[in-house]
């Protein structure tokens, strides 16, 4: 319940700059260009927070492996409050011009490094502290909070937009939820410090198993395994930032619908993901997560080809089928991505190691998707590249998926150290 407070925290402040980037920033930061070109370069500034995760990611991850999950976890913590609260202190491009799109951007790094060091982290930690038998379920608590981030951020932003109005809060009121991080962050801090070390660190403490250069020493897993679990996993988050942040610039700017009842509906069907992920887990911990995950990245892929499709009739009922659609069908992998990522590596270096492959997919699929897919629909004219580009992105991701779980046969022991072979706890 710690990780899933922290990572929801987290996520709120993640995405509550992805809904102000879809929705606000190309008037307040880019007020000289077009309304297309505003929102592709407010799109931009969302990629670049998937830029620094990975720097987040090889810093945490390191230090994470080398002196404990617990004090790295805090840290991220308080990192993307101060970055999240800081830019909604941000003056308005009319007020000091070209300043504003860089601090812009600048904290947007700090968002991203604090993110990229709670990914992995709160995964492993929930996931190392887990009882025989509920690997999954346990390591399904921390990416609970990708989809109740996104339901906090939204509520806070439908609930501060409806008390003040549309003027107000497009011109002044949107800083509100952002200056609310400082809050929610001290909540979580008060969560997050009563949690104690994992217990499988704590063992590799003690029979002297840290390693001094945990990042290279996760490589040995070797490339094939690497790259394999890389694609299989991109696919997901460029889904489901399609579906979390883009919809809501392409909904409302050219088909139409009210800027508020896509939040509902994006929020609605996020709170259905947030449900329905401890369901997935258990019948993974019972059944076996390899074949739930292959299942559940060739229903996404065919998912994408009706969702644009749905959305483009217009028809209000028909989007909410495709909005609800997507928060049903992407938990069956999201919930199982982490779990299977964190067994790629041995105990002592999978903070490192999962930190790369969990940050690689993220900018790989999920903070590139938004960008390209406004460039594909203002190049095209029209929603059909941008479903090509997910049945794609679906297409390479189920493939990997296959290879590797051939790769790696059902039941295969982790990379673990001979002395640490009962810190695993077997695959799933």
């Amino acid at each position: 319940m710690a990780t899933l407070a922290g990572t929801t925290l987290e996520w709120y402040d993640f995405f509550l700059y992805g809904t102000a980037a879809a929705l606000i920033f190309n008037e307040q930061f880019f007020p000289s260009l077009s309304p297309a070109a505003g929102t592709l370069a407010a799109f931009s500034t969302f990629a670049v927070g998937f830029v620094a995760r990975p720097l987040g990611g090889l810093v945490f991850g390191h230090y994470g492996d080398r002196i404990g999950r617990k004090a790295t976890l805090v840290v991220s913590l308080v990192l993307m409050g101060i970055g999240s609260t800081l830019i909604g202190a941000i003056p308005s491009y009319d007020t000091i011009g070209f300043w504003a799109p860089v601090l812009l951007v600048a904290l947007r790094v700090i968002q991203g490094i604090g993110l990229g060091g709670e990914g992995a982290g709160a995964t492993l930690m929930s996931m190392e502290h887990a009882p025989p038998g509920k690997k999954n379920l346990y390591a399904g608590f921390p990416q609970m909070g990708t989809p109740g981030g996104l339901v906090l951020a939204n509520v806070i932003f439908l609930v501060t937009n409806a008390v003040m109005g549309d003027h107000a809060f497009t011109a002044w009121g949107w800083r509100i939820p952002f200056l609310l991080s400082f809050v929610l962050v001290a909540v979580g801090l008060v969560i997050r410090l009563r949690v104690t070390e994992s217990p499988s660190f704590d063992r590799v403490r003690a029979q002297d198993q840290v390693v001094r250069f945990p990042l290279a020493e996760s490589m040995k897993v070797g490339f094939p395994r690497l790259a394999l679990t890389l694609l299989a996993v991109v696919a997901n988050s460029a889904v489901a930032y399609v579906f979390m942040v883009f919809t809501l610039s392409y909904g409302s700017q050219h088909l139409g619908y009210d800027k508020q009842f896509l939040i509902v509906s994006v929020t609605v069907a996020a709170a259905l993901w947030f449900a329905t992920i401890p369901v997935w887990t258990k019948i993974a911990d019972r059944h076996g997560r390899r074949t739930m995950f292959i299942a559940g990245s060739a229903a996404i892929l065919l998912w994408c080809v009706a969702f644009f499709p749905l959305l483009d009739t217009g028809n209000s009922a028909l989007a909410v089928v495709a909005l609800l659609g997507m928060g049903l069908i992407i938990p069956v992998t999201h919930c199982v991505q982490g779990s299977i990522i964190v067994d790629t590596f041995p105990v002592n270096v999978r903070y490192s190691g999962s930190s790369v492959i969990l940050q690689g997919g993220a900018i790989l699929g999920g903070g590139l998707a938004p960008m390209i897919s406004t460039a594909l629909l203002n190049s095209g004219g029209s929603s059909t590249g941008v479903t090509w580009y997910l049945v794609g992105i679906c297409g390479v991701s189920l493939a990997g998926a296959v290879a590797l779980f051939r790769l790696v046969p059902e039941g295969a022991p982790e990379p673990v150290p001979a002395p640490l072979e009962s810190l695993s706890g077997g695959t799933a």
